[in-house]
């Protein structure tokens, strides 16, 4: 994963505490954008709306979380009820049209496992060392409704691909988080898609070769939903926290989850 963006686009990029996140991404009334003129918003006051949002409490061991009755929680749960209808009618048509493959792709970070903790402890802002110190520890709580939603999809005959910015090196750290939150589902190499600098596959050779990865965000995840369904599936499903992880096509429906605490482009 990586996380160039943090308070410096914070105002710029996050949403009013309670908004509901789908669509393209537009400033909220009385707010600046980054290429406004006016005041941003305060950082200070963001940050408490950000707490509101989550509900943010601490448990017994110091962990920041979110509460399962924020406006967080709420947004999350009217995402998943939506998520549900489209994996049933792209389950039904299947079950009707012979040869059809129908797949859901899932980003990792705060689509899947909640980094909130981090976000809190480290004051929004971002250091590879201890964001992969995190990542190692495979300890990061799922985000509501997450693991049920990948299950769901299984259950419904819908194959279920992941598309991260996690690096290759964090793959076993990933599948062991992934398995904790109860996600234990398809988490092989060939489901399981991550950033190999190193050895980029060929369907990114326009902007990766060996040694030397060029490719945007919405180069890399669009161009590895273009290989999935260059497999035969039909994307039925694309969901991520971040509109760089929906954007690029090869995907019939798109699901933002909300994610105020950073930006990635």
């Amino acid at each position: 994963m990586h996380k160039p963006l943090r308070l410096a686009a914070l105002a710029a990029a996050c949403a009013v505490a309670g908004a509901g996140l789908y669509g393209a991404g537009a400033a909220t009334a009385g707010q600046s954008t980054a290429n406004s003129t006016r005041e941003p918003y305060n950082i200070g006051l963001l940050v408490k709306d950000i707490d509101t949002y989550y509900g943010i409490t601490t448990d017994s061991a110091g962990v920041y979380q979110a509460s399962p009755d924020s406006p967080y929680a709420k947004d999350l749960a009217r995402i998943d009820a939506a998520a549900r209808k489209q994996i049933d009618r792209a389950a039904h048509k299947a079950a009707h049209h012979k040869g059809q493959k129908p797949a859901v792709v899932f980003d990792i970070d705060d689509t899947l496992l909640l980094s909130l903790d981090y976000e809190k402890r480290y004051n929004y802002t971002y250091n590879s060392t201890t964001w992969a110190d995190y990542v190692n520890k495979a300890d990061r709580p799922g985000v509501f409704g997450s693991a049920e939603l990948v299950r769901y999809a299984q259950a419904k005959g819908v194959e279920v691909f992941y598309n991260s910015g996690l690096s290759e090196a964090q793959r076993t750290a990933a599948v062991a988080n992934l398995k904790k939150i109860g996600a234990d589902v398809n988490l092989d190499a060939a489901h399981m898609f991550l950033k190999d600098k190193a050895n980029p596959p060929a369907y990114l050779a326009a902007c990766a070769t060996p040694g030397a990865w060029n490719c945007t965000t919405v180069q890399y995840k669009s161009g590895t939903r273009k290989h999935i369904e260059s497999l035969g599936y039909d994307i039925v499903a694309n969901f991520g926290d971040q509109y760089s992880d929906l954007d690029g096509g090869y995907a019939d429906r798109t699901y933002k989850l909300p994610n105020p605490t950073y930006f990635v482009s």
